[in-house]
């Protein structure tokens, strides 16, 4: 039901004519295994004026139904009069929207992002758009749709999610241009693609995506871009975003939370209010959050840790090694990436204005750092082979 209605084997699909046992059966598959109200399924074929005669033509449609599933060898009781509404029985096996809700448990539970990922895209796989396109029921359409093709959306936000932050920005552009262009309203999307744009060098077209949602958004529905989609306009136009080559995987403890429900279409907006541009430093799984500054663990081999404010030295040492940001010499020292080099001059820079002179780079502005940071940064500059 992920497409058009259809009985489909390994072979071939019979795709289902519109007709009313046909829309009798799309409710039902919307709610598998759940006793679906009579007033509900008559609603959903004749609308809101209900003939006299629908009880009996509800239960004709049935009987066709189950003939039907007869001619294509569907064995069992599928269809299950019971008081009060009927039941469709279902499993993963006999219903796509079932394979994929268990696609999602998988992946929700996966080992690592790369498994996560590809349970994920098996999932999308299994959408042919639009969803019930053979079903005439504009009940149908406009209560239980939308509710479908907003599983597929947090999906799908979710892969091109763990895609950008595994550095894959260019592969995933010929497949983020046409999803952005199909869904303008839908911001999460253009925020990924003028992200990705903006991460493999390509500025001037990522502020001409967004420059493009955001007249989309005035003209047709008369509101500005959401608060990240505005955040990350002014990242890129700061240069604040990552580089490809820098960017690391989230832990995977920082999974959004919407999968985690029992409903996978509850999904909230991936990310909506994140900064898209945002990458932590690695952690070992407890929240950034949770690890303050600790000055005594910074000595002259890890001033990326006093910059970085957020994880041990130790720790943000080894990330900037692993990007490429430092490279360790035989007798102890770094040498010191002229990215890097660059960075901890500008912090330089902000660290000596007056403390009553609020930095704008800075959370915690006119905060004047501690001497063994300052220190450590210094240091870090003269670390060369």
């Amino acid at each position: 039901m992920l497409g058009l209605l259809a009985i489909a084997d390994r072979r071939e699909a019979a795709v289902l004519q519109p007709s009313k046992p046909t829309s009798l059966l799309a409710v039902l598959l919307t709610r598998p295994n759940v006793i679906v109200p009579v007033e509900s399924l008559q609603r959903a074929i004749w609308g809101e004026d209900i003939p006299a005669t629908a009880k009996a033509s509800l239960h004709s449609c049935v009987l066709r139904l189950r003939r039907l599933f007869a001619k294509y060898g569907i064995s069992g009781s599928t269809i299950e009069a019971l008081p009060g509404g009927y039941r469709m029985a279902a499993d993963a096996r006999t219903l796509d929207l079932l394979e994929f809700r268990e696609l999602l448990v998988r992946a929700d539970h996966a080992a690592d992002q790369e498994e996560e990922l590809s349970l994920l895209r098996a999932g999308l796989e299994l959408w042919q758009l639009p969803v019930l396109g053979n079903v005439h029921s504009d009940v149908l359409h406009r209560e239980e749709v939308p509710r479908l093709a907003e599983e597929w959306l947090r999906t799908a936000e979710r892969v091109y999610d763990i895609e950008l932050a595994l550095g894959r920005c260019r592969e995933v552009l010929s497949e983020l241009w046409p999803l952005a262009r199909s869904h303008p309203a839908h911001e999460r999307f253009w925020e990924q693609l003028i992200e990705a744009l903006h991460r493999t060098g390509r500025r001037a077209d990522a502020l001409a995506e967004y420059r493009r949602v955001r007249d989309h958004l005035r003209e047709e529905l008369g509101v500005e871009p959401g608060t990240a989609l505005r955040n990350l306009e002014l990242a890129v136009l700061r240069g604040e975003l990552p580089t490809v080559q820098a960017v690391r995987p989230p832990a995977r403890t920082a999974k959004t939370a919407a999968r985690r429900t029992t409903n996978p279409g509850a999904n909230p907006a991936t990310n909506s209010g994140a900064n898209p541009g945002a990458n932590p430093a690695p952690t070992d799984g407890a929240p950034l959050d949770a690890a303050p500054l600790d000055a005594a663990a910074l000595d002259t081999t890890s001033a990326a840790g006093a910059l970085a404010g957020c994880a041990q030295g130790d720790v943000v040492l080894a990330g900037l090694v692993g990007a490429g940001l430092l490279r360790e010499c035989p007798d102890g020292h770094y040498h010191v990436h002229e990215l890097l080099r660059a960075f901890i001059l500008a912090a330089e820079g902000s660290w000596a204005r007056a403390p009553e002179e609020p930095n704008p780079a800075r959370p915690d502005a006119g905060a004047d750092p501690t001497p063994s940071v300052r220190q450590s940064a210094a240091s870090l500059l003269t670390s060369e082979v």
